[in-house]
């Protein structure tokens, strides 16, 4: 029978969830989670728990929510927390915090990272989004013994899927983190039976997935169709119609072309066709105008007039 460990679970967003659930059911022992601390949101700046602590308790897990690992007093106490706990195995995914070197070599076989790319590619804090921003056709989720850089350490386990043309970044959220439960659990699974042949990145093939600023997202329609229809996946566009900041949630390439010096401008408001810099067009599928409802754009024409030769625009008019 193979060895169950010990193993400290740190990780925050909705994507580290289906991880712990695959732990806490596989058998091993969850000792404790380790997890960012709660923020205030909506009006009432109510205190929330992170997804991953409200996962924890479903479990009756210990929870712990030091303010940094690296320096303080929160991070004297969280490395005596973990020396008394002694655990087997540290598994890190989407925490938010970088562990120290203390930390890193704590546990008998170390630290295991869940990374949502295929390393070496699209390291850093936002590979999901990246890779649909430049048009990728497949990604996929890595484990890695992890190291004191920056998802830089030794690959263990590898899966790949591949990317929908019109598969928005939550879409493809939902699957890589799903998968990335098949892989912890393999990983571990290797972990205990000694069958991990790590493998060293290669540096020069590297990429950097840095984190997404908010201006990104105003859509000018100068720019290809393709790359237009990437940025709407990708992070939600958004650009301005009759004076209103319009949210541009889904969207889908057009057959239609249209004269490049139409670029921004609606070529058929039956389906909400917008042309763009290169000659080719977009179909807007689902929107959201300044103080209103997300619509898919049928619904979205029949509440509002949209005429052939109205003009998305980079900046308020």
């Amino acid at each position: 029978m193979a060895e169950k460990l010990k193993i400290v679970f740190m990780g925050t967003p909705d994507f580290s969830v289906p991880c712990l659930h695959a732990l806490a059911k596989s058998g091993h022992r969850v000792q404790a989670v380790f997890t960012q601390p709660d923020k205030p949101k909506g009006r009432g700046y109510k205190l929330i728990p992170t997804p991953v602590k409200a996962a924890a308790g479903e479990y009756g897990i210990p929870v712990y929510q030091p303010l940094s690992l690296r320096k303080g007093e929160d991070a004297r106490q969280a490395l005596e927390v973990l020396r008394e706990l002694q655990p087997d195995l540290i598994v890190v995914v989407a925490y938010g915090q970088i562990l120290p070197v203390e930390v890193l070599e704590l546990p008998r076989f170390g630290c295991v990272n869940i990374h949502a790319s295929l390393l070496p590619g699209y390291r850093g804090a936002a590979p999901i989004q990246w890779c649909i921003l430049n048009g990728e056709t497949e990604t996929g989720v890595t484990s890695m013994q992890m190291a004191q850089g920056l998802d830089t350490g030794d690959m263990l386990i590898a899966r790949s899927l591949a990317i929908g043309p019109e598969e928005t970044s939550s879409e493809l959220h939902d699957r890589l983190s799903e998968l990335g439960a098949e892989v912890l659990l393999e990983t571990v699974e290797g972990i205990c039976q000694g069958t991990l042949t790590p493998v060293p990145q290669d540096d020069a093939q590297s990429s950097y997935a840095s984190m997404i600023r908010k201006e990104m997202s105003r859509i000018d329609f100068s720019k290809p169709a393709q790359q237009i229809h990437n940025l709407i996946r990708g992070i939600t566009g958004f650009a301005f119609l009759g004076g209103r900041r319009h949210k541009l949630l889904r969207s889908a390439m057009s057959h239609r072309t249209a004269a490049p010096e139409l670029a921004g401008t609606i070529v058929d408001a039956a389906t909400l066709t917008v042309a763009c810099g290169d000659g080719h067009c977009i179909r807007i599928l689902e929107l959201q105008a300044e103080g209103g409802k997300r619509l898919k754009t049928e619904d979205f024409l029949r509440g509002n007039s949209i005429e052939n030769g109205m003009k998305f625009e980079t900046e308020v008019l």
